[in-house]
């Protein structure tokens, strides 16, 4: 499981969606903090965007970028709790994509290592919808660098071996 420095890196084009009934642009921190570790690691942000935890706006949203072919993969940070309010994992599974179950499961096992069993309380999941990937991460700047550090870097990498995300993209809609 390494990086193979002999092949090219090809950037992905994400979009940030902060889901949250109280942040603005100031005051989105876990935006700010996978917006700069994405754009660090060489992809393009191809849009940002903050909505209300509603899980009719998410889906309009999700569906827009799905749509958009200057979008490969979304990332949302917020509405995987536990609250009435927390509808983020609902939303995507109204989009009838594929789940990508290891994702949570991996995330989970992850942040356990850094928060202990408060990661119980994250519904973190992902699903590939009409070609595009969405990852449905927790509102906190630690668990999206959890998050990135620990699987997106990764699997957002073409060159990671022995197999990632990117080199799946061109047969995602087979």
């Amino acid at each position: 499981m390494a990086i193979d420095p002999t092949l090219p890196f090809k950037p992905v084009r994400i979009a940030i969606l902060t889901i949250s009934d109280s942040r603005n642009a100031a005051e989105d921190r876990s935006g700010d903090k996978i917006e700069e570790l994405l754009t660090t690691a060489g992809h393009i942000l191809a849009a940002r965007a903050i909505i209300k935890d509603e899980g009719d706006l998410i889906v309009s949203r999700l569906h827009n970028w799905i749509d958009d072919p200057d979008v490969d993969v979304v990332i949302t940070t917020g509405g995987t709790g536990l609250t009435g309010r927390d509808v983020t994992p609902e939303a995507l599974h109204r989009l009838d994509g594929k789940d990508i179950p290891g994702f949570g499961e991996l995330f989970r096992w992850l942040s356990y290592q850094t928060i202990g069993t408060s990661t119980i309380q994250s519904r973190a999941c992902a699903v590939v919808a009409r070609g595009t990937y969405i990852f449905a991460l927790p509102g906190s700047t630690g668990a999206v660098t959890d998050a990135w550090e620990g699987i997106l870097s990764t699997q957002l990498d073409s060159r990671h071996r022995p197999c990632n995300f990117v080199d799946l993209m061109p047969r995602l809609m087979e």
